[in-house]
C-alpha cells in the first residue's frame, strides 16, 4: 500500500470510528426522532426550573396550558389546510392565511351588518371560501405545469398581497371586534385546581376535534377521499386508473379554503380583526405542519397543540427574565422559527411525515 493510500485509509478509519463511537451515537439519538422530543422537553424544564420552585407554579402551569388550547385548535385547523394542499401538490399555499382572513371578514360582515347568527355566518363563509379556493385552483393553478412549482408559489405570494389589500380597501385597516360563537362573558368558565377553563375554549376544542374526525372519515371512508389519497400518492398512476385528477385537486383546495375560514373565525375574537391578523398565526401553523409532517394530518394536529403549549408556557414565563430584553414580546415568533429550523435540520419529514424513497 502506497503512503498516500495509507493516509487516506487512516483518515477514513478515524472518521468511521468517531461516527460509530458511543458518544456520537448518543448525540445522534438526542437529535433524531423521539430523542429530539426528549431534548426539547429537558430544555423546557430547565427554562422553567425557577418557576417550578414557586408555590404558585402548578396553578400557573395549568392556566397557561388552558390558555394554549384555543391557539392550538386554530393552529391545527390552519395546519391541516396547509397539509391538504401539500399532500396533493407538494406545494405550500402562501395565500392560505389571507384566504382564512377573508373568510373571517365575511363572518364579520354577515354578523355585524346583516345581523346573522355567528354560527350561520361561519358556515356560509366556509362555503364561500371553499368555492373561492376551488376557483383559484381552476383559474390560477391548474393551467401551469405541475412539475414546475415556482410559478404557482409566486402566484400564491401575489394572491396573499391582493387579498390583504382588498380586505383593507373594503373593510378598512382599523381593528374590529369579532363576536365569539360560544359563551365568552367574564363569568363563563369552569374552575379546575384554581385555573380557569373558559367555555369558548371548550367550544373551540370540540369544533376542532369534530372537524378533524369528519375529515378523517371523508378521506378514508368515501370515494372522493379515496381519489384524493390516490392523487396525493401518485398523480400519474391515479390518472391511469381513471381518477379525475383536476377535479380531485380542486376538491383539496376547496377543503383547505373552508378550513382556513374556520381557523380564522375561531381565533379572530381573541386578536381582533384586521387585514394582517392571520400573519403570525400561519407561521405557528406552518411550524406545526413541519413538526408533525407536511403530509400527515394527524401529526399536524398533535404538533399544533405542542407548539401552542410551548408558546404559552415559554412566552408567559419569559416575562420574568429581564435578560431577554426585547425578546420578551417577540419570543413566540422567534420560537416558531427556531422550531421550523431545528425540525428541518434533524427531521426533514417531521415526526409523523412519510419518508419518500426514490429509486434511480
Amino acid at each position: 500500500m502506497k503512503l498516500s493510500e495509507k493516509r487516506i485509509w487512516g483518515r477514513e478509519h478515524r472518521m468511521t470510528a468517531i461516527a460509530t463511537s458511543p458518544k456520537a451515537s448518543t448525540v445522534k439519538r438526542m437529535f433524531t426522532g423521539s430523542g429530539l422530543l426528549v431534548t426539547l422537553a429537558v430544555a423546557l424544564t430547565l427554562f422553567l426550573i425557577p418557576q417550578i420552585l414557586t408555590n404558585s407554579f402548578p396553578q400557573l402551569f395549568l392556566q397557561r396550558l388552558f390558555d394554549s388550547f384555543t391557539n392550538g385548535a386554530a393552529y391545527a385547523v390552519t395546519a391541516i389546510s396547509l397539509v391538504l394542499i401539500f399532500k396533493a401538490t407538494t406545494l405550500i399555499n402562501f395565500a392560505q392565511a389571507n384566504i382564512g382572513m377573508f373568510g373571517a371578514y365575511f363572518v364579520f360582515q354577515f354578523v355585524t351588518h346583516n345581523n346573522w347568527p355567528v354560527v350561520a355566518g361561519i358556515i356560509v363563509a366556509m362555503v364561500l371560501m371553499a368555492l373561492g379556493s376551488a376557483g383559484i385552483e381552476r383559474v390560477l393553478v391548474r393551467p401551469f405545469d405541475p412539475s414546475d412549482h415556482l410559478p404557482v408559489v409566486l402566484i400564491t405570494f401575489g394572491l396573499a398581497s391582493i387579498l390583504e389589500a382588498v380586505a383593507g380597501g373594503v373593510w378598512g385597516l382599523e381593528f374590529h371586534a369579532f363576536q365569539s360563537p360560544f359563551p365568552a362573558k367574564p363569568e363563563d368558565f369552569i374552575s379546575i385546581a384554581g385555573a380557569r377553563l373558559r367555555y369558548d375554549t371548550i367550544g373551540t376544542l370540540v369544533v376542532m376535534f369534530v372537524m378533524t374526525g369528519f375529515l378523517f372519515a371523508l378521506l378514508n371512508k368515501t370515494k372522493v377521499g379515496l381519489s384524493f389519497r390516490a392523487v396525493s400518492s401518485n398523480v400519474e398512476s391515479a390518472r391511469l386508473v381513471g381518477v379525475r385528477t383536476g377535479r380531485t385537486l380542486q376538491f383539496g383546495w376547496a377543503l383547505a379554503g373552508a378550513l382556513g375560514a374556520l381557523g380564522a373565525a375561531l381565533v379572530a375574537n381573541k386578536t381582533q380583526l384586521e387585514p394582517a391578523f392571520m400573519a403570525k398565526l400561519v407561521i405557528f401553523a406552518f411550524a406545526a405542519a413541519v413538526l408533525g409532517g407536511l403530509d400527515s394530518i394527524g401529526g399536524s394536529v398533535i404538533a399544533a397543540f405542542i407548539v401552542a403549549a410551548i408558546q404559552s408556557l415559554v412566552t408567559g414565563f419569559a416575562q420574568n427574565y429581564a435578560a431577554l430584553g426585547w425578546l420578551k414580546s417577540n419570543f413566540a415568533l422567534v420560537l416558531a422559527f427556531v422550531v421550523i429550523l431545528v425540525v428541518l435540520l434533524v427531521k426533514p419529514n417531521g415526526f409523523y411525515g412519510t419518508k419518500r424513497i426514490e429509486r434511480v
